[in-house]
C-alpha cells in the first residue's frame, strides 16, 4: 500500500470482509465474462480513517468497447429465456446476498463510513427489490385492446429492451444498482454498472456474487458486466455507445444534464434520479416528539449524504422556538465517530471535496446573514485521519444561492411560516422535486400538501421524514431532479420495449377509420 496502512479497527474488519467477499490487495475493476482492467488503478481509502482499503484497476476505452460486446452478445441469448426462470436467476442472488449480508454491509461501511445498520440496510433493500423483480418476472403483462375491426385482434406486449447502462452514485453503492439490475435482469436485458469511482470494492464484490450465481446456473454472467473508472474515461464513451439502450443515471444535476444530452443526441434512453432538496413542513398542530425523530434520522442519517436528506427545515413561527431548542438539543448528543462501532450514530464524510462543500456552504450561510444555531465544526474523539464533521443547523432565507443549491453534507436551513399556503410555497420554491414530508395532526392540511395544489415532489410524506423510501413504490423526483422513477409500480416498463400487435384472422383486409382503398 503507498499509503499509510489500514488502522487496526478498519484494517480487522477489512481483513475479514476481504476473505469472504473474494477482494484482494488489488482487484481487477472490469468485468465482461471474465475479468480485467488495464486503467490507471483507484486507491480506495476508507474515509474512516484515510487508511487505503485495496486498488481495483479501471476500464480504458478499449475495455468499454468489451464490456459492451460482451454485454450485447449476453443480452442477444438472456431475451429469449422464459421470463420466470430470469426471475429464478435473481431469486438466487437475492439468495446469496442474504447469506453474505453481514460482510457486504461492513463493506459498504469500510467504503462509504456509513454506519453498520445502514450498510446492512442497504443490502437487505437489495434482498428486497430482488424478491420484487422475481414477483414480476410472472406478471410482464400487456392488454388485449378492442379493435374497430371485425374479426381482428388488438393487442400490446413487451419485450426485453437491450443493454442497460447503470451509473451509480457513492452514497448508495449497491442498492441503487439492485434496484435497476434486478428488474432489468428480470425483464430480459443485459446489464453493465459503472459504479463510482469513490467505491469501487463494493461493486467488484457485488458482481463476484453475482457472477457466481450465473456460472451456477450456466448463464452467460455477462448479464451483470462491470466498468470500474471515472466519468472521461469510463462513463463518456458508454453513455456514448448506440449499442446501450438505456442509461439509468443517479448523481447530480449536472451530471445527469450531460448525460441526457448525450444521449438524446443518439436518440436513446435515459433514467434520471438526479439531486434532491427536500424539505419538512412542521406545522402549529404536530407531535413534537414525533417530528423531532423525523427530522434527526432525515437530516442526519448517512451524514446528510442521501439524496432524501431534509434539507430545509420549514416550521410555523408559533413552535418554531421550541423545536429550534429540542433539535439543537438532540443534535449536540449525536455520537459522531468510527461507523464500526455499534454506538455511533454519524459517520464521517465521503471524502475531503465533500468536507470543503460543508465548510463553504456554512461559510455561504454565514455571509448571507445566517445564524448557526448549532454544529458546524470538526469534532473532537475522532479517528485521526477521518473526515468528520458535526450536523450543523443554519436560521436562512429560502431565497440564498446557497438554500437553492444541494449541499452533500448535514447542514439543515430553519425558517419560519404562517400559513399552510405559504409553506407549501416555500417548500416548492427550489428546482428540484424529489422528497418533501409535512408533520401535522390537521387532516385538511395533511390532505391540501399531498393535493396537486400541495408538494410538488415525486415523493410527498406525512408524519414521516423525507429519507428511507420502500421498494414498494416508486421512486424519484420532478424538475430538476430528472423525472426518473425506479422500483414500484410499472418502473419495470422503462427496461422493456413496447410493442403493438394486430392480427387479422379474417378473410377480408378492412382498414382502420373506415378508410376504403382502391374499391
Amino acid at each position: 500500500m503507498s499509503r499509510k496502512a489500514r488502522a487496526t479497527s478498519v484494517g480487522a474488519a477489512a481483513e475479514e470482509v476481504f476473505a469472504r467477499l473474494g477482494l484482494a490487495a488489488d482487484n481487477p475493476g472490469v468485468f465482461a465474462g471474465e475479468w480485467l482492467g488495464s486503467g490507471p488503478p483507484i486507491e480506495k481509502a476508507s474515509p474512516i480513517d484515510g487508511s487505503v482499503l485495496a486498488r481495483a484497476t479501471t476500464a480504458t476505452q478499449a475495455d468499454v468497447s468489451r464490456v459492451v460486446d460482451a454485454a450485447e452478445r449476453a443480452f442477444l441469448a438472456w431475451r429469449n429465456v422464459p421470463a420466470p426462470k430470469r426471475g429464478e436467476l435473481v431469486r438466487r442472488y437475492a439468495e446469496a446476498l442474504r447469506l453474505h449480508k453481514r460482510e457486504l454491509g461492513r463493506l459498504v461501511t469500510l467504503e462509504t463510513g456509513k454506519i453498520l445498520v445502514e450498510g446492512e440496510g442497504e443490502v437487505q433493500e437489495m434482498i428486497d427489490i430482488c424478491d420484487f423483480a422475481v414477483g414480476l418476472s410472472r406478471q410482464l403483462h400487456g392488454l388485449t385492446i378492442a379493435s374497430e375491426r371485425p374479426e381482428h385482434r388488438l393487442m400490446e406486449q413487451w419485450h426485453p429492451l437491450g443493454v442497460v447502462a447503470i451509473i451509480s452514485a457513492f452514497n448508495f453503492p449497491a442498492a441503487v444498482w439492485a434496484w435497476n439490475s434486478a428488474l432489468a435482469v428480470a425483464c430480459g436485458d443485459a446489464t453493465i454498472w459503472k459504479p463510482s469511482e469513490k467505491t469501487p470494492l463494493t461493486g467488484i464484490a457485488c458482481v463476484r456474487l453475482a457472477e457466481r450465481v450465473c456460472r451456477e446456473l450456466d448463464v452467460d454472467p455477462s448479464i451483470f458486466a462491470l466498468a470500474c473508472g471515472d466519468g472521461p474515461r469510463v462513463g463518456e464513451p458508454l453513455i456514448a455507445d448506440a449499442r446501450v439502450a438505456l442509461v439509468s443515471a443517479t448523481g447530480s444535476i449536472r451530471m445527469g444534464r450531460h448525460v441526457a444530452e448525450v444521449v438524446a443526441r443518439r436518440l436513446g434512453r435515459t433514467l434520471l434520479e438526479l439531486g434532491g432538496n427536500n424539505a419538512i413542513i412542521v406545522a402549529p398542530s404536530a407531535d413534537l416528539k414525533l417530528a423531532l425523530r423525523g427530522v434527526l434520522f432525515a437530516s442526519v442519517g448517512t451524514a446528510g449524504q442521501r439524496c432524501t436528506t431534509t434539507r430545509r427545515l420549514i416550521v410555523h413561527e408559533s413552535i418554531y422556538a421550541e423545536l429550534m431548542r429540542l433539535l439543537a438539543d438532540a443534535y449536540a448528543q449525536i455520537p459522531i465517530g468510527d461507523p464500526l462501532d455499534p454506538k455511533t450514530l454519524m459517520g464521517p464524510l465521503i471524502d475531503a471535496r465533500a468536507v470543503e462543500s460543508y465548510e463553504g456552504a456554512i461559510a455561504a450561510a454565514k455571509k448571507n446573514g445566517g445564524r448557526v444555531l448549532c454544529g458546524g465544526e470538526r469534532p473532537s474523539g475522532v479517528p485521526a485521519g477521518g473526515l468528520y464533521v458535526t450536523p450543523c443547523i443554519v436560521e436562512a432565507d429560502n431565497t440564498w444561492p446557497v438554500v437553492q443549491q444541494e449541499t452533500f453534507a448535514p447542514i439543515l436551513y430553519a425558517m419560519t411560516y404562517r400559513s399552510i399556503e405559504e409553506a407549501i410555497a416555500l417548500q416548492n420554491a427550489v428546482r428540484q422535486g424529489l422528497s418533501s414530508a409535512i408533520f401535522t395532526n390537521d387532516v385538511r392540511e395533511a390532505e391540501l400538501f399531498a393535493s396537486a395544489r400541495g408538494s410538488d415532489c415525486g415523493i410527498a410524506n406525512v408524519n414521516m421524514g423525507t429519507s428511507g423510501a420502500e421498494i414498494g413504490g416508486a421512486f424519484g423526483g420532478e424538475k430538476e431532479t430528472g423525472g426518473g422513477r425506479e422500483s414500484g409500480t410499472d418502473a419495470w416498463k422503462s427496461y422493456m420495449r413496447r410493442q403493438t400487435v394486430t392480427v387479422n384472422y379474417s378473410q377480408e383486409l378492412p382498414l382502420a377509420q373506415g378508410i376504403r382503398f382502391g374499391e
